[in-house]
């Protein structure tokens, strides 16, 4: 499930105003109108947060039912949108992953606006420094609402199936309101144990008018620009063995490199999701070949060139190939 960009506008910008009905719909907070408060002025970003994206020590949080299976991860191609945090299937007590105020709760039988919301029974809690963690998808009558507070592995609801989803589990995101960004949550919680390689199931050439070439048909490639479109996934060590986005993507072409592709934010700017590759870039420059990404772009000149792409999960696992190309 992803969130659309008329909701994306609405979630996370003040042209959102909220209906008459609100009042079914509580906050903790006098400045909650149904998602105003993510960007609330103020909670700079702090340094242990950046240290964190950076890589540096994991466990900040936990998730919230450890126990779940995960069947879409942060960064991943669902239909040409990018999943803006992890879906969970299972039964059971959603745990907050981390102590701070509950800051917003409905359920999913509630609308504060006349958009309907991909999230259905949901939940936000305020970390502090500008980070809010978000559960979506709980059951209608979840118990948040009876609550002021958050602690770390306490229940907060319980998962459901309201929303987009016709399956029992539960959504979850981290979202920076400073930086106004989605965050990767295996950046600030440990990840999965996983000792499986991601996979690479195929790579792409696609040339200025949109015409694919296929890796079998690169000995004859024409000079020219190209986007790289690689087809990668990565798998958990559960026997359900779902696939999930990779960590990154490293694109070179005889050596120098030609895209390096990363999911540990995805920022929105305007309504409009941005990924970073080798920068901010708008989402369907990455995401317009599903079930692929678009992981980088090149130059090629008459002769013969080496296109290598490194895929690697957020464990550290990665997995190379390498093709050769005589460009005519």
């Amino acid at each position: 499930m992803v969130l659309n960009n008329q909701f994306l506008r609405n979630f996370t910008t003040n042209q959102h105003k909220p209906s008459r009905t609100t009042g079914k719909c509580r906050s903790t907070s006098s400045w909650c109108s149904c998602g105003l408060w993510l960007n609330k002025p103020g909670n700079r970003l702090s340094l242990a947060f950046a240290v964190l994206l950076l890589g540096g020590p994991l466990g900040a949080m936990d998730w919230p039912l450890p126990d779940a299976a995960m069947v879409r991860n942060f960064g991943f191609n669902d239909r040409g949108r990018p999943a803006l945090g992890t879906v969970f299937e299972g039964e059971g007590e959603v745990l907050a992953a981390d102590e701070g105020e509950l800051i917003f709760s409905c359920s999913g039988k509630e609308t504060a606006s006349r958009f309907p919301s991909p999230l259905g029974a949901w939940a936000a809690v305020d970390h502090g420094d500008g980070l809010v963690s978000i559960y979506g998808r709980l059951g209608d009558e979840s118990g948040s609402r009876q609550l002021t507070r958050a602690y770390r592995g306490v229940p907060i609801a319980t998962a459901g199936s309201s929303g987009w989803s016709g399956r029992n589990g539960f959504y979850f995101l981290l979202y920076d309101r400073k930086e106004r960004r989605w965050v990767n949550a295996s950046m600030v919680i440990t990840p999965f144990p996983d000792t499986v390689p991601p996979q690479i199931q195929g790579i792409q050439l696609r040339n200025a008018d949109g015409r694919l070439v296929e890796g079998t048909q690169l000995r004859g490639v024409s000079q020219g620009r190209y986007t790289i479109v690689v087809n990668a996934v990565d798998t958990l060590l559960e026997p359900r063995g779902v696939p999930l986005a990779p960590h990154r993507i490293v694109c070179s072409v005889n050596g120098e490199e030609a895209g390096s592709l990363s999911f540990e934010t995805i920022s929105a700017r305007d309504g409009v999701l941005m990924i970073n590759r080798n920068g901010l870039i708008p989402a369907p420059r990455v995401y317009a070949h599903y079930p692929a990404f678009e992981a980088g772009e090149v130059n090629l000149s008459r002769g013969q060139a080496i296109l290598e792409v490194i895929v690697q999960d957020i464990t550290g696992n990665s997995r190379s190939a390498l093709l050769r190309m005589i460009v005519e």
